[in-house]
Protein backbone atom coordinates (compact mmCIF):
# COMPACT_ATOMS: atom_id res chain seq x y z
CA UNK A 1 0.00 0.00 0.00
CA UNK A 2 1.45 3.50 -1.16
CA UNK A 3 0.35 5.57 1.99
CA UNK A 4 0.95 8.96 0.27
CA UNK A 5 -0.16 8.27 -2.86
CA UNK A 6 -3.43 6.63 -1.46
CA UNK A 7 -3.75 10.27 0.72
CA UNK A 8 -3.49 12.29 -2.20
CA UNK A 9 -6.04 10.55 -4.50
CA UNK A 10 -8.39 10.73 -1.76
CA UNK A 11 -7.43 14.12 -0.62
CA UNK A 12 -7.93 15.69 -4.11
CA UNK A 13 -11.13 13.47 -4.89
CA UNK A 14 -12.90 15.42 -1.67
CA UNK A 15 -11.24 19.09 -2.58
CA UNK A 16 -13.48 21.72 -1.94
CA UNK A 17 -13.06 23.83 -5.10
CA UNK A 18 -12.27 27.38 -2.80
CA UNK A 19 -9.07 25.39 -1.70
CA UNK A 20 -8.66 23.71 -4.79
CA UNK A 21 -8.01 27.42 -6.08
CA UNK A 22 -4.58 28.98 -5.51
CA UNK A 23 -4.45 32.53 -4.41
CA UNK A 24 -1.62 34.31 -5.33
CA UNK A 25 -2.10 37.91 -4.95
CA UNK A 26 -2.32 39.09 -1.33
CA UNK A 27 -6.08 40.37 -1.57
CA UNK A 28 -6.53 36.71 -3.21
CA UNK A 29 -5.25 35.22 0.22
CA UNK A 30 -6.86 37.54 2.59
CA UNK A 31 -10.29 36.92 1.02
CA UNK A 32 -9.08 33.21 1.10
CA UNK A 33 -8.66 33.42 4.30
CA UNK A 34 -11.39 35.52 5.27
CA UNK A 35 -13.84 32.41 3.92
CA UNK A 36 -11.86 30.05 6.07
CA UNK A 37 -12.67 31.80 9.13
CA UNK A 38 -16.07 31.71 8.51
CA UNK A 39 -16.51 28.04 7.27
CA UNK A 40 -14.73 27.32 10.45
CA UNK A 41 -16.90 29.61 12.79
CA UNK A 42 -20.08 28.22 10.87
CA UNK A 43 -18.80 24.28 11.96
CA UNK A 44 -18.55 25.88 15.25
CA UNK A 45 -22.43 26.64 15.63
CA UNK A 46 -23.43 23.75 13.79
CA UNK A 47 -21.53 21.56 16.61
CA UNK A 48 -22.76 23.58 19.47
CA UNK A 49 -26.37 24.84 18.47
CA UNK A 50 -27.14 22.10 15.66
CA UNK A 51 -28.32 23.17 12.55
CA UNK A 52 -30.52 25.66 13.76
CA UNK A 53 -27.44 27.26 15.05
CA UNK A 54 -25.99 27.59 11.55
CA UNK A 55 -26.95 31.30 10.41
CA UNK A 56 -24.80 33.56 8.51
CA UNK A 57 -25.34 36.04 11.45
CA UNK A 58 -24.10 33.90 14.14
CA UNK A 59 -21.05 32.44 12.16
CA UNK A 60 -20.32 36.36 11.38
CA UNK A 61 -20.03 37.73 14.95
CA UNK A 62 -18.09 34.86 15.84
CA UNK A 63 -15.61 35.37 13.28
CA UNK A 64 -15.36 38.54 13.68
CA UNK A 65 -16.21 39.71 10.01
CA UNK A 66 -18.35 42.64 9.43
CA UNK A 67 -21.88 41.21 7.65
CA UNK A 68 -20.94 42.58 4.34
CA UNK A 69 -17.76 40.66 4.13
CA UNK A 70 -20.48 37.78 5.01
CA UNK A 71 -23.05 38.52 2.14
CA UNK A 72 -20.04 38.69 -0.09
CA UNK A 73 -18.76 35.16 0.61
CA UNK A 74 -21.68 33.74 1.13
CA UNK A 75 -25.02 35.30 0.11
CA UNK A 76 -27.12 33.00 1.90
CA UNK A 77 -27.12 30.67 4.74
CA UNK A 78 -27.65 27.66 2.46
CA UNK A 79 -24.52 28.99 0.44
CA UNK A 80 -22.76 28.87 3.72
CA UNK A 81 -23.76 25.30 4.88
CA UNK A 82 -22.89 24.01 0.87
CA UNK A 83 -19.32 25.15 1.79
CA UNK A 84 -20.04 23.63 5.46
CA UNK A 85 -20.97 20.42 3.92
CA UNK A 86 -17.80 19.85 1.23
CA UNK A 87 -15.26 21.27 4.05
CA UNK A 88 -16.42 18.61 6.75
CA UNK A 89 -16.21 15.50 4.31
CA UNK A 90 -12.73 16.84 3.37
CA UNK A 91 -11.37 17.24 6.58
CA UNK A 92 -13.01 13.95 8.14
CA UNK A 93 -11.11 12.30 5.56
CA UNK A 94 -7.56 14.18 5.81
CA UNK A 95 -8.07 13.47 9.78
CA UNK A 96 -8.48 9.34 9.71
CA UNK A 97 -5.77 9.36 6.72
CA UNK A 98 -3.59 11.71 8.60
CA UNK A 99 -3.95 9.14 11.74
CA UNK A 100 -4.32 6.10 9.77
CA UNK A 101 -1.24 5.86 7.63
CA UNK A 102 0.80 7.36 10.76
CA UNK A 103 -0.27 4.31 12.59
CA UNK A 104 0.41 1.43 9.88
CA UNK A 105 4.36 2.35 8.70
CA UNK A 106 5.80 -0.98 9.06
CA UNK A 107 2.39 -2.91 10.19
CA UNK A 108 1.76 -6.34 8.96
CA UNK A 109 -1.28 -7.03 6.81
CA UNK A 110 -3.26 -8.87 9.65
CA UNK A 111 -3.29 -5.82 11.82
CA UNK A 112 -4.24 -3.13 9.10
CA UNK A 113 -8.24 -3.82 9.87
CA UNK A 114 -7.38 -3.46 13.55
CA UNK A 115 -5.51 -0.46 12.98
CA UNK A 116 -8.37 0.55 10.59
CA UNK A 117 -11.55 0.13 13.21
CA UNK A 118 -9.34 1.54 15.67
CA UNK A 119 -8.41 5.07 13.62
CA UNK A 120 -11.82 5.26 12.93
CA UNK A 121 -13.32 5.49 15.85
CA UNK A 122 -11.12 7.49 16.83
CA UNK A 123 -12.27 10.25 13.92
CA UNK A 124 -16.08 9.42 14.90
CA UNK A 125 -15.00 11.45 18.16
CA UNK A 126 -13.88 15.00 16.20
CA UNK A 127 -15.29 18.27 15.71
CA UNK A 128 -15.49 17.30 12.35
CA UNK A 129 -17.65 14.15 12.74
CA UNK A 130 -19.51 16.15 15.25
CA UNK A 131 -20.61 18.53 12.59
CA UNK A 132 -21.10 16.16 9.75
CA UNK A 133 -23.68 13.71 12.18
CA UNK A 134 -25.52 17.34 12.84
CA UNK A 135 -25.99 17.90 8.99
CA UNK A 136 -26.85 14.40 8.08
CA UNK A 137 -30.13 14.41 10.78
CA UNK A 138 -30.96 18.02 9.55
CA UNK A 139 -31.21 16.79 6.05
CA UNK A 140 -33.35 14.01 6.80
CA UNK A 141 -35.98 16.58 6.73
CA UNK A 142 -34.48 19.73 4.84
CA UNK A 143 -35.17 19.14 1.23
CA UNK A 144 -32.39 21.92 0.79
CA UNK A 145 -30.11 20.62 2.65
CA UNK A 146 -29.98 17.52 1.73
CA UNK A 147 -29.29 18.39 -1.78
CA UNK A 148 -26.01 19.09 -0.95
CA UNK A 149 -25.41 17.48 1.46
CA UNK A 150 -26.11 13.43 -0.22
CA UNK A 151 -24.03 13.97 -2.87
CA UNK A 152 -21.23 14.75 -0.84
CA UNK A 153 -21.70 12.10 0.87
CA UNK A 154 -22.27 9.78 -1.64
CA UNK A 155 -18.87 10.57 -3.50
CA UNK A 156 -17.48 10.48 0.14
CA UNK A 157 -18.89 6.52 -0.16
CA UNK A 158 -17.96 6.39 -3.27
CA UNK A 159 -13.81 7.23 -2.77
CA UNK A 160 -13.49 5.86 0.23
CA UNK A 161 -14.70 2.46 -0.90
CA UNK A 162 -12.74 2.86 -4.00
CA UNK A 163 -9.17 3.64 -2.59
CA UNK A 164 -9.57 1.27 0.09
CA UNK A 165 -10.48 -2.01 -2.66
CA UNK A 166 -7.16 -0.76 -4.65
CA UNK A 167 -5.24 0.03 -1.77
CA UNK A 168 -5.64 -3.72 -0.19
CA UNK A 169 -5.13 -5.99 -2.74
CA UNK A 170 -5.88 -8.54 -0.17
CA UNK A 171 -9.26 -7.72 -0.65
CA UNK A 172 -9.37 -7.37 -3.74
CA UNK A 173 -10.33 -10.56 -4.83
CA UNK A 174 -13.68 -9.84 -2.11
CA UNK A 175 -15.08 -6.93 -2.94
CA UNK A 176 -18.30 -7.33 -1.23
CA UNK A 177 -16.91 -8.59 1.86
CA UNK A 178 -15.22 -5.40 2.38
CA UNK A 179 -17.61 -3.34 2.02
CA UNK A 180 -19.74 -5.62 4.08
CA UNK A 181 -16.73 -5.07 7.43
CA UNK A 182 -16.61 -1.09 6.23
CA UNK A 183 -20.27 -0.65 6.67
CA UNK A 184 -20.20 -2.89 9.63
CA UNK A 185 -17.63 -0.40 11.57
CA UNK A 186 -19.28 2.71 10.43
CA UNK A 187 -22.46 1.71 11.39
CA UNK A 188 -21.52 0.43 14.99
CA UNK A 189 -18.89 3.86 15.41
CA UNK A 190 -21.73 6.40 14.76
CA UNK A 191 -24.36 3.44 17.13
CA UNK A 192 -21.75 3.64 19.54
CA UNK A 193 -21.14 7.25 19.71
CA UNK A 194 -24.68 8.65 19.48
CA UNK A 195 -25.60 6.78 22.97
CA UNK A 196 -22.20 6.94 24.64
CA UNK A 197 -23.84 8.73 27.44
CA UNK A 198 -26.40 5.85 28.09
CA UNK A 199 -24.18 2.75 27.67
CA UNK A 200 -20.47 4.26 29.43
CA UNK A 201 -17.32 3.50 28.04
CA UNK A 202 -16.86 0.25 30.06
CA UNK A 203 -19.66 -1.04 27.51
CA UNK A 204 -18.88 0.98 24.79
CA UNK A 205 -15.20 -1.10 25.46
CA UNK A 206 -16.55 -4.17 24.77
CA UNK A 207 -18.63 -3.68 22.04
CA UNK A 208 -15.42 -1.81 20.36
CA UNK A 209 -13.12 -5.42 21.21
CA UNK A 210 -16.44 -7.49 19.84
CA UNK A 211 -16.18 -5.68 16.66
CA UNK A 212 -12.55 -6.10 15.70
CA UNK A 213 -12.93 -9.84 16.78
CA UNK A 214 -15.74 -9.91 13.75
CA UNK A 215 -13.66 -7.98 11.51
CA UNK A 216 -10.76 -10.30 11.90
CA UNK A 217 -13.17 -12.84 11.25
CA UNK A 218 -14.26 -11.70 7.88
CA UNK A 219 -11.21 -11.06 7.35
CA UNK A 220 -10.02 -15.07 8.10
CA UNK A 221 -13.02 -16.09 5.92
Amino acid sequence: MSGPTMQQRMLEAMLPADLAERPVRWQQQKSARTRQRLVESAIDCLVEGGFTGLTTQQAAERSGVSRGAMHHHFATRMDLAAAVVDHVFYRRMELFLDDYLGTVVGANDGDLLEFGTAAHWRSVQTREYAAYVELAVAARTDAELNRVFEPAARRYDEVWITEMIESFPQWQSRWDKMKLVNDLVIATHMGLLLNRQVMGEDRIAQVGKLLTRVVGMLYEE
